[in-house]
């Protein structure tokens, strides 16, 4: 018996220990990096595991995280957007995330967008979208169609400061911020079959409405009043030194507006002339981010701990929220919402879900070359028509 209670007492310690030796690592961005290393340092003086929460730039996220878990040395934990689902989980990569009787307390349409196959594979903790920006020291009140957009723009331009009336990310690759403008007259990325299911072999990238509004987007290129090959850093110095009067763009920017000095107003992106003589609302794609644990984690346990326990409470969730400038999806958050964050509701209401099958990966590669050729002057009918194409073929229609 004492030689059995020995052996129980040393097993026992041998997983103490081996808890105690343990390292969760979390790859996030730099805007939720300083908290979960906050975090991190209380799990770690509960615990005794050690927290290592390494940054990567939010574009570069994805990639990293395939290329090292693909390795064997990938995180326990990513954070990352809704539309990287099809992607990430049929290649196996994701652990099917269990929210242990605690899913009321998260958003319900937040959770269906990390779901496939009735499976859920994140912690939901923000929703993001576009909308319009605008400094009321130069634009006293919100533009309420495109034409006073244009007119704006035009009476603003100066290329000598430089002074633009509206600038927003455009250089190749950023379909994301290009697709309002394809939207407004009718362009749209995937169809849907008869059961409601996304169809990836029906593409509106390159139909009648997403040329309309590419063309509107290229004669302001060329007319000068757009400023080009617009990229996060060169958006963020426009926005500091008020060369800018309005921006589109998402509440990331909003930290950045504020410490410019704007007197900022958040409207809707107005509506664009379609062509059929219509005004119609630009769509702008809405994202759902969250926090998911790797299959290949050997500390599943610790990390669902980490989540549940250290991230899942409403004071963190609204800190979460203000430092990074999203929505909360958690719902006991929900009071603490700053008002800027409330008004890019309104933008949201027209707002579509990001397709999270696997073919959205070609389109991000697709449509932001077709941006890039529209930037460099090409035809839009042909930049579009190449994407169209491609797609196809990556997607398997040909």
């Amino acid at each position: 018996m004492k030689k059995l209670l020995a052996l129980l007492v040393l097993v026992s310690l041998v997983g103490v220990v081996a808890v105690a030796q343990a390292t969760l690592t979390i790859y996030a961005d730099d805007t939720r990096t300083p908290l979960l290393r906050t975090i991190g340092e209380q799990f770690t003086a509960a615990t005794g595991v050690a927290v290592d929460v390494v940054e990567f730039p939010w574009n570069d996220l994805r990639t990293n995280f395939i290329t090292a878990t693909q390795a064997g040395e990938g995180p326990d934990i990513v954070i990352g957007a809704h539309d990287w689902l099809g992607e990430l989980v049929s290649n196996g990569l994701l652990e099917p995330m269990d929210l242990a009787g605690r899913l009321s307390e998260f958003d319900e349409a937040a959770r269906s967008a990390f779901t496939t196959g009735n499976v859920l594979y994140g912690m939901p903790y923000g929703t993001e979208n576009l909308t319009l920006i605008y400094n009321k020291e130069v634009v006293p009140t919100a533009p309420e169609t495109w034409d006073d957009v244009l007119e704006i723009m035009r009476a603003q331009y100066d290329p000598d400061l430089p002074m633009y009336g509206l600038a927003f990310q455009n250089t190749a690759g950023n379909f994301y911020q290009f697709f309002p403008m394809l939207s407004a007259a009718g362009g749209y990325i995937f169809g849907f079959d008869e059961n409601g299911v996304y169809d990836p072999c029906d593409i509106g990238v390159a139909n009648a409405g997403a040329v309309w509004g590419a063309k509107l987007y290229q004669d302001m290129l060329n007319e000068g009043i757009l400023p080009a090959s617009v990229d996060w850093d060169t958006l963020n110095a426009l926005v500091a030194g008020k060369n800018v009067a309005m921006v589109i763009t998402g509440p990331w920017l909003l930290n950045a507006i504020k410490e410019a000095g704007w007197d900022y107003g958040i409207c809707k992106i107005p509506p664009i002339l379609g062509i059929d003589g219509e005004y119609h609302q630009p769509k702008v794609f809405t994202g759902v981010q969250a926090f998911m644990v790797s299959s290949f984690s050997e500390n599943k346990t610790l990390a669902f701990d980490f989540l549940l326990n250290y991230i899942a409470t409403e004071e963190v969730m609204a800190e979460i929220a203000v430092s990074g400038s999203r929505i909360p999806t958690f719902l006991p958050a929900l009071p603490s919402t700053p008002a800027d964050l409330a008004a890019f509701a309104d933008q949201a209401q027209y707002g579509v879900p990001m397709p999270s099958i696997p073919a959205m990966a070609s389109v991000w590669q697709e449509g932001g070359n077709a941006l890039d050729l529209i930037n460099n002057g090409t035809d839009v009918a042909s930049a579009l028509g190449q994407a169209y194409n491609l797609i196809r073929i990556a997607v398997g229609c040909e």
